[in-house]
């Protein structure tokens, strides 16, 4: 098998031994790929890549251009790779390749590793033993105020302001504003415990990274994401760690702190340039 399109996934040390007794490609039995394919490794240079063999008709050039227009086939996909670095990376070290790289054969896979292999092994060398965690954290919306039995908003007050249980224009401004200022004082509160969780995780972490808050669109969550970090983690401190998040969680009322992981260390490998000459195309980063 060497002649086709290839996709990679991951690149671990070439340990020498025997190609099914390499950790991560062992962690893999069953495990299918972004086309429902077997994953196998290439080595080279002290190096092994982790990759499939994926059909020309969706993973040439023109037609994954195409296809990475198409949402639900990239959500599939970016789920399988996933699953792939994730299920290989449970007990070794992998340095995961950007999403939707795909090299010519065996051959292409060999000079990718050639071109990043100094980028490839220090990644290796540094993150060796690592995990990462993340932790987002939102800032939940409390329940609707109810108003005052009897009281009505000023748009549907009636015109007797001496009738009982009315409310007027002016009580009307007063509770709209304390209502305002709750809001405010809540939103402050929040954001002063993301900082704190944030700040307590990254000194029990090697590294940390903060991303972009998630676009409610898209992650379909309605509360206002203050905190989207990762945190490098030696492998052997993560019940401690998963731990403190627990206990930082309950600290705020009003914030909900939600830790996922462990993950192979996506925030962190820094690699978006190592795909080589033979990379066909690639997307988003995994």
């Amino acid at each position: 098998m060497t002649d086709g399109l290839r996709y990679a996934y991951a690149v671990v040390r070439d340990t020498g031994a025997p190609e099914a007794a390499l950790d991560a490609l062992a962690a893999l039995e069953g495990v299918t790929g972004v086309a429902d394919e077997p994953v196998y490794a290439v080595r080279h240079l002290g190096l092994a890549v982790l990759a499939g063999a994926v059909p020309a008709e969706d993973y040439d050039e023109a037609s994954l251009r195409k296809r990475l227009e198409d949402m639900a086939w990239l959500e599939k996909m970016a789920r399988a790779h996933q699953r792939v670095v994730d299920t290989a990376g449970a007990e070794s070290c992998v340095i995961p390749v950007r999403l939707a790289t795909v090299c010519h054969g065996d051959e292409g896979l060999r000079r990718m590793l050639a071109t990043g292999r100094e980028r490839f092994a220090s990644a290796l060398d540094r993150l060796e033993g690592r995990v990462e965690w993340g932790v987002k954290a939102y800032a939940t919306r409390p329940a609707a105020e109810e108003p005052p039995a009897g009281t009505a908003d000023a748009a549907d007050a009636p015109s007797t302001p001496n009738s009982p249980g009315a409310m007027s224009g002016r009580d009307y401004l007063r509770r709209r504003k304390a209502q305002r200022q709750a809001a405010e004082r809540r939103w402050g509160d929040t954001e002063e415990g993301a900082r704190l969780v944030h700040d307590t995780l990254s000194g029990l972490a090697e590294q940390s990274r903060l991303h972009p808050p998630q676009d409610p669109r898209l992650s379909g969550i309605s509360d206002r994401n203050v905190l989207n970090a990762a945190y490098l983690v030696r492998r052997e401190d993560s019940a401690d760690f998963a731990e403190r998040v627990g206990e930082l969680a309950g600290r705020t009322p009003a914030l909900r702190v939600e830790l996922t992981g462990p993950w192979a260390p996506y925030s962190f490998t820094a690699m978006d340039e190592t795909s080589g000459a033979e990379e066909e195309s690639a997307g988003t980063d995994g």
